[in-house]
């Protein structure tokens, strides 16, 4: 296995990508646009970040890849189910996902809702067949994440973002919206593979928790800043649309300076989780500098 976790990016997204695609529907089956619209969002790119969050905590606690396979898949399952959800006129009317048209676009209005409706039960089908797990392990990933996608978690949070457009809202009040919107989906990804981890000490449960929590918030206030500083062209959606919206984000509240320091705090004080981790922890580490330091 080489050093780099960064070596390994590449075959962990064919890795994701291979389950992916074996999950969802055929086109050629019958319903053939609604199954055509699945597989266009979910295999039309993206950088995987939450599958190798999963994969990468699981470096961390030495679990099993294979294990780890089920988590990955449903976890981006539900991520792509929110983005087309996300995109709709209803909610922030976007035309462009990962550089091309969103699905709504793509298809049309009730093909989209109804594929993102079918993707979300078929990530939890996924993740009640996972296969080898510790005791107990199948249902406590489907409660995991039953609660990051749901209405304490990032549907939740969307509704907050809806309701806030137009409005101020304190720095707290901020990141309560981004830690469910955006934070709970990705603090699930660490979080599941510690489910998945035989005897693992609370301490490290903790600080992998913590570590989740703040990247998760890190991970929104970035897509703000390349919202204001990105172009279009290379983030792949349209830049501007926050302002366009009036959305309350941290850029619009703050400022950008004070977006990059909080966006640098929480970074620092994730960092400051994996210490106890010592090596192990260096693909955590890599993905949280790249959610900080990304360009897209």
């Amino acid at each position: 296995m080489s050093d780099s976790f960064e070596d390994r990016i590449a075959s962990y997204t064919a890795r994701v990508d291979q389950g992916l695609d074996a999950a969802l529907p055929l086109a050629s089956r019958s319903p053939e646009r609604l199954h055509d619209a699945m597989r266009y969002a979910v295999l039309n790119g993206g950088k995987r970040v939450r599958p190798l969050l999963v994969y990468a905590t699981g470096e961390c606690l030495n679990v099993a890849t294979n294990l780890l396979d089920a988590p990955a898949v449903a976890i981006e399952l539900i991520h792509a189910f929110s983005l087309v959800h996300d995109d709709l006129p209803a909610m922030d009317n976007d035309d462009l996902r990962r550089g091309k048209p969103t699905v709504h676009k793509q298809y049309d209005e009730a093909t989209a809702i109804l594929a993102a409706d079918a993707l979300q039960p078929l990530a939890f089908s996924v993740l009640a067949n996972v296969q080898g797990a510790p005791p107990g392990a199948a249902i406590q990933l489907v409660r995991l994440i039953t609660d990051a996608c749901g209405s304490t978690g990032m549907t939740g949070g969307q509704s907050i973002d809806l309701a806030a457009e137009g409005t101020a809202l304190s720095a707290a009040e901020l990141e309560h919206m981004y830690s469910l919107k955006t934070g709970a989906l990705i603090h699930a990804s660490v979080v599941s593979a510690c489910l998945l981890s035989n005897d693992l000490p609370a301490a490290d449960a903790d600080a992998l928790d913590r570590f989740g929590r703040g990247i998760g918030t890190a991970f929104q206030i970035k897509d703000d800043i390349l919202d204001v500083e990105g172009d279009t062209q290379v983030i792949g959606k349209t830049a501007g649309s926050d302002a366009s919206l009036n959305k309350a984000t941290y850029p619009a509240m703050f400022g950008i300076e004070a977006s990059r320091k909080r966006c640098d705090e929480l970074l620092a004080d994730a960092l400051g989780s994996l210490e106890r981790f010592g090596d192990s922890a260096a693909p955590l580490r890599w993905l949280a500098h790249y959610i900080v330091e990304r360009a897209r």
